[in-house]
């Protein structure tokens, strides 16, 4: 998976939680409400049988988020950029992407951050949880710095530890039956969900936005690869805990008493509900207060991690790809980034009064869709060319993963793609 290379030796003698940053915003950012839905709908109803399938996917995540990174700190360009070279399509089809899926994301994060401060505070309306939902992370990636963001992350991925593996020690896992589902099977009508789960889980357009924050973390040269290798190996393993963790709840509660969620992020609060007939009201609420992390931590990811990635396109979208260098990438308080900001909080308060109009859901499906395919393509195609040194191109190792890693995105976007055209 690793190409090998040299590095920030000296770094690693420091301790390791000092290591971590860019990859635990990656991975924090990816997890949110409805990836652990959909974790807990697998094992409600295949038990442990798809464990297999969630370590994969953490496995990809590691590569493709290992490809972004290494890119950047070998050339010294952003993931753009590394676009840019591939033709002018792909600032056309980012463009379009970033600006329709950050107005429908706005209005998602901000409702999914509220629904379980208003399960915890039923006399307070949900729409006023997630205006205030979006102006608190909008303050908090405008006037912060990027060592802000990362404390404040940190604390939430600390949350979350805190609720989801302690409810799945309190479902007292059959660690038989757990060890079991590492051994592949695929039962009947389970082939999406493998996908789902090895795809799905912690992959949104944030994976792009690593190498950004390794820029704003300082991790900028080829000296820091190993580094960097550690952050997201480190990173993605504790996403992979929460995975499992998830797949423990609905083994053990809901797949052994035949119990149903809600698709999306209402399922979080079924969750609750189920655990606080188990384990009484606070174990319950402590549940609802990880959910909140969770929800919370994606919406600062995005507002701050996407934002940058807009201030690059706009920086650089003019421009020819043999002009672009680092210096045009701007930081987290530039212009474009916080115009961007913006775009996220403020308009989308309108889809929370009015609905979601149905041609705006479509298009943010059908791009949507595309954009992990687009992704693992374009790094497959970048890391095996000329544009990186000879020690940093892709391995064997490296491209039978990412070829991998391509193949099950596009079919999971083949899927989502269908769906959103037709309504399915």
């Amino acid at each position: 998976m690793a190409d090998p290379g040299s590095t920030g030796v000296d770094e690693l003698e420091k301790p390791k939680w000092r290591l971590v940053g860019p990859g635990l915003l990656a991975a924090a950012t990816g997890v949110g409400a409805g990836d652990l839905v959909a974790t807990l709908i697998a094992g409600s109803r295949y038990g442990y049988a798809l464990l297999w399938a969630a370590v994969i996917g953490c496995v990809l995540k590691i590569v493709l988020v290992e490809g972004v990174g290494r890119w950047y700190l070998a050339t010294g360009k952003t993931i753009f950029q590394g676009w840019r070279t591939l033709g002018a399509w792909t600032s056309w089809y980012f463009g379009s992407y970033v600006i329709i899926w950050g107005f429908v994301y706005g209005a998602t994060g901000m409702s999914s951050t509220a629904l379980p401060l208003q399960a915890l505070f039923p006399a307070i309306p949900l729409n006023a949880f997630a205006v205030a939902s979006g102006l608190i992370g909008l303050a908090l990636v405008w006037f912060g710095r990027y060592g802000l963001f990362e404390k404040v992350m940190t604390v939430m991925v600390g949350i979350m530890f805190v609720s989801v593996v302690g409810s799945a020690v309190l479902a007292l896992p059959n660690i038989p039956s757990l060890l079991t589902g590492l051994v592949p099977t695929l039962p009947a009508g389970s082939v999406f969900y493998v996908l789902g789960l090895a795809g799905g889980v912690g992959g949104t357009i944030t994976l792009a936005a690593y190498g950004y924050w390794l820029r704003e973390k300082g991790w900028n040269k080829p000296k820091w690869m190993k580094v960097m290798r550690v952050d997201n190996s480190v990173a993605y393993s504790m996403t992979g805990i929460f995975v499992i963790c998830m797949l423990i709840l609905g083994a053990e509660l809901l797949y052994t008493a035949n119990i149903s969620l809600q698709s999306g992020d209402r399922g979080l609060l079924d969750m609750g509900a189920v655990l606080e007939d188990r384990y009484g009201v606070v174990w319950a609420k402590v549940f609802l207060i990880g959910f909140w992390a969770s929800s919370f931590s994606s919406l600062l990811g995005v507002w701050h991690g996407v934002s940058l990635m807009f201030a690059d396109f706009w920086a650089n979208f003019r421009k020819r790809a043999d002009d672009l260098s680092d210096d045009d990438a701007p930081d987290s308080h530039s212009r474009p980034a916080r115009a961007y900001m913006l775009w996220l909080t403020i308009p989308p308060m309108l889809l929370l009064l009015l609905g979601r109009p149905f041609f705006l859901i479509l298009l943010y499906g059908v791009l949507g869709s595309l954009f992990m395919p687009f992704l693992a393509i374009t790094l497959l195609v970048l890391l095996n060319s000329s544009r990186l040194a000879q020690q940093w191109r892709n391995k064997w190792l490296s491209n039978v993963f990412l070829a991998i890693t391509t193949v099950v995105f596009l079919v999971l976007g083949l899927n989502e793609l269908v769906k959103a055209v037709t309504g399915g």
